[in-house]
């Protein structure tokens, strides 16, 4: 338990830090922090529910709180949406990897830990592809937030690949999880294309 909310608190110091710094050269310093306390109300707000209401969704509540706090931050402040779904989502994959290894932990979970490697070797993909993406020369726009939509796209796609044969990984939401984590990957990889064909 102590464990659980010692990575949980970490998590959330890298996430503000990651976010923050992601962003602290096109905004101002309260302002980020203010879209990142919205994510983080919206993530708790989805934690409380699927405490109460939605037993095993708190992965899809999480998800869907963290984004309409960034939405809020994004209409509060003006922020454009790619650069900041990016921030929020390398910010995040920190904080999710410590969850699937604090699981494995505790529970001797083999499905866990593959799924903290995998958060991992796609931050690592990230990185790799922020510094190369724009020398791509069939991504023609160039535009900030090709790294974090394929990132996340990936995420998904493989937890509905992987949904499909072994249902009861933490966070899966059993019959259900490989299609929505499809849907997800599917709209992901279509905002991807779409951002592809845009003029810098």
């Amino acid at each position: 338990m102590l464990f659980t909310v010692f990575a949980n608190c970490v998590g959330v110091l890298l996430f503000l830090f990651i976010f923050w710094n992601k962003q602290r050269e096109d905004y101002p310093s309260a302002e980020i922090f203010s879209t990142a306390f919205f994510v983080l109300a919206g993530i708790g707000l989805g934690a409380f529910l699927a405490f109460k209401f939605f037993p095993g969704w708190w992965f899809w509540t999480e998800t869907l709180g963290a984004l309409l706090g960034l939405g809020l931050g994004i209409l509060r402040h003006k922020f454009r949406f790619f650069e900041s779904f990016e921030a929020l989502v390398i910010g995040l994959f920190p904080w999710l990897s410590l969850l699937y290894l604090t699981d494995s932990i505790s529970s001797s979970s083999i499905f866990s830990f593959v799924a903290f490697v995998v958060v991992v070797a796609l931050m690592g993909l990230y990185h790799f592809l922020d510094k190369h993406y724009k020398g791509f020369s069939w991504y023609r726009s160039g535009r900030v937030g090709f790294s974090g939509l394929t990132i996340a796209g990936l995420l998904f796609l493989l937890r509905a690949a992987v949904a499909s044969f072994v249902p009861f990984v933490i966070s899966f939401v059993l019959s259900y999880e490989a299609i929505l984590s499809g849907i997800a990957a599917f709209v992901l990889f279509l905002l991807t294309f779409n951002l592809a064909r845009q003029t810098a």
